[in-house]
């Protein structure tokens, strides 16, 4: 029971604290924010962190389509077939429209 009050004292101190900083705290925030995204060395780094996560993915996904190939049901196998080629065609859009950039 003593903590439930703690969290619920905090949780409302929280919101105190929280209604004071107002509008004007959101919107420097929000403008900090959006100034940090914008920066070409943070842009940068966040597209050499993507690329690196496509490759890792990339590598797993072959390394556990050649382990389990022969497990799986000739469905789904086929549909790892037709990914494969169309990923090797230079087709980097997806079923629903979206591309891997």
């Amino acid at each position: 029971m003593r903590y439930r009050l703690t969290f619920v004292a905090g949780l409302a101190l929280g919101y105190v604290l929280g209604t004071r900083a107002g509008r004007e705290r959101y919107e420097q925030l929000k403008k900090s924010a959006r100034q940090v995204s914008q920066n070409p060395a943070v842009r940068n780094t966040a597209e050499s962190a993507a690329q690196q996560g496509r490759q890792f993915a990339g590598k797993a996904y072959h390394a556990v389509s050649e382990k389990v190939g022969d497990r799986v049901p000739d469905s789904v196998a086929e549909r790892v077939r037709t990914l494969r080629e169309r990923n090797t065609n230079g087709s980097g859009a997806d079923d629903w429209g979206t591309s891997d950039t």
